[in-house]
């Protein structure tokens, strides 16, 4: 099992990476990876539970969403011989910094570049992160997915720069905001955020509400 776990941290998409212990008898030493493990049958009733149980070890958080990402395997991927992965992706807000487990020399969060990370990944999880991200970002083109990377409550302008973080590029202000509203799925709080600027409203999602899916894709700023 393993998890692509992205959160956005100083205005950058970024994914937890565990770098593996430098010893001669684990397989790619010292090298960063997606953390995961093996599935505890008297703990997890199914997959989603194992991937579940990786990224509380991991994050000590709940996330609040999960998604199946595919399944990896070949005699290739491992070289003590032919393995299998079940990958997962999931979303949290900024859950500050990582602490390594017990089967890992370190942990941290590793902003993207591109399609993937700077660093050298272990096994085939340069692939397994690279199908996360363009996972991601094309449901994010139609759906509400980066309200799950925000607080419990937000402003407009930070979900919108949420969107704009995963994309990649900025979006059209208002065409954004009227799509975002008319899908109904996040509600004003009786609070206002204080600042240098005026003050703005706050929101939340809707407790009944699960993901959007919008008629249609977001536009670039400057485009209807």
């Amino acid at each position: 099992m393993d998890v692509a776990i992205f959160t956005v941290r100083q205005q950058q998409l970024s994914v937890l990476l565990v770098q593996r212990p430098n010893t001669p008898d684990e397989p790619f030493p010292g090298l960063w990876a997606l953390p995961g493990g093996f599935v505890d049958i008297d703990r997890d009733r199914d997959l989603e539970a194992c991937a579940l149980r990786k990224l509380r070890d991991k994050t000590a958080v709940t996330s609040p969403y999960l998604e199946q990402l595919g399944s990896w395997g070949s005699k290739d991927r491992d070289p003590r011989g032919w393995s299998t992965t079940h990958a997962y992706f999931a979303l949290i807000p900024d859950a500050g910094t990582p602490e390594a487990g017990a089967n890992a020399a370190d942990a941290a969060w590793n902003p993207i570049t591109g399609n993937g990370v700077t660093v050298k990944l272990a096994f085939d999880h340069r692939e397994i992160l690279e199908t996360a991200i363009d996972r991601l970002r094309s449901k994010v083109e139609y759906t509400s997915l980066p309200v799950y990377l925000l607080p419990t409550e937000f402003t407009m302008t930070e979900l919108q720069r949420m969107f704009e973080i995963v994309l990649g590029r900025e979006v059209e202000k208002s065409a954004f905001r009227t799509r975002v509203f008319s899908a109904d799925f996040i509600e004003p709080v009786p609070r206002m955020r204080e600042g240098q600027q005026r003050p703005a409203q706050l929101y939340r999602l809707q407790r009944s509400s699960g993901v959007v899916f919008f008629p249609r894709t977001f536009s670039p700023r400057g485009h209807r």
